[in-house]
């Protein structure tokens, strides 16, 4: 669906979201609000009700103040916060189980690509996908900035190694925005375990291999963005280990469902 076609065909008379933006948020007090702002302007725009969840992942600076301050006189904007630190991948998934969009988008709060860019991604589920999800690594796809030639090549084998061996044929797991019709995220994120940075590609292997949901893979602009919470071995080598998990795990229908909505 189209923005228009989005908005006459599913908004109704009592504004409940018919898209659901969730931003995971750990420490990031410094980018948190002008994107949240921005964000905000963008969708108040849009022809049809909207929300957009802020998961704030346990953060130990003021993040969640900053949100809050932009909170006042805007329906749109929901904070969620909870305590420990539990990963980017858990603040997704709380997040995801938590939307009432027919369409939710997952987006990083740095806004490394553009919130515009959702219309490619909108386009791909008008045509029939289940999932659009963005990437740096297709022809059509415009970097703004590049990542440092060691993250760029790290990034580059990561991938050959993930298409071997769980989601073949998809480029780039690792950019943070993806959108999901809401029967696509109540098939794969309930069965979702994995809490850091490789949630990615658990979530894909889930939706192709074992939804068999139809994903399409969108060029979208892109900006490499500093302050990123990956580190380069540590989290290379632990996304490597999860591959691996993700090969041997046995994926049980809506097994973590009431888990992810209520929290320890």
């Amino acid at each position: 669906m189209s923005n228009t076609t989005l908005g006459q065909n599913t908004a109704d008379q009592t504004g409940t979201p018919v898209f659901s933006l969730v931003i995971p948020a750990y420490n990031e007090e410094a980018r948190i609000g002008p994107a949240l702002l921005r964000m905000r302007e963008y969708l108040d725009q849009q022809p049809y009700p909207c929300e957009i969840l802020v998961i704030d992942d346990g953060s130990t600076d003021d993040t969640c103040r900053v949100v809050q301050a932009v909170e006042p006189g805007s329906t749109l904007v929901r904070l969620h916060s909870y305590t420990p630190n539990r990963g980017k991948g858990y603040a997704v998934r709380y997040g995801m189980l938590r939307a009432q969009g027919e369409r939710v988008l997952f987006a990083d709060a740095d806004l490394a690509t553009p919130i515009e860019e959702m219309e490619h991604l909108m386009q791909a589920l008008d045509n029939g996908a289940d999932i659009a999800i963005g990437s740096r690594d297709m022809r059509g796809s415009h970097l703004d900035k590049r990542q440092s030639a060691v993250r760029e090549l790290g990034g580059k084998l990561f991938n050959r190694v993930v298409r071997l061996l769980t989601v073949p044929g998809i480029h780039d797991t690792q950019c943070g925005f993806k959108l999901f019709t809401r029967s696509a995220v109540q098939q794969v994120f309930p069965r979702c375990q994995i809490d850091h940075f490789a949630f990615d590609v658990e979530m894909l292997f889930i939706a192709t291999r074992l939804c068999e949901l139809k994903t399409a893979e969108v060029p979208v602009r892109w900006a490499h963005q500093e302050g990123s919470k990956v580190r380069f071995l540590r989290d290379g080598l632990r996304m490597l280990r999860a591959v691996w998990q993700i090969r041997t795990t046995r994926y049980t229908p809506a097994a973590h469902t009431q888990a992810e909505l209520h929290p320890r």
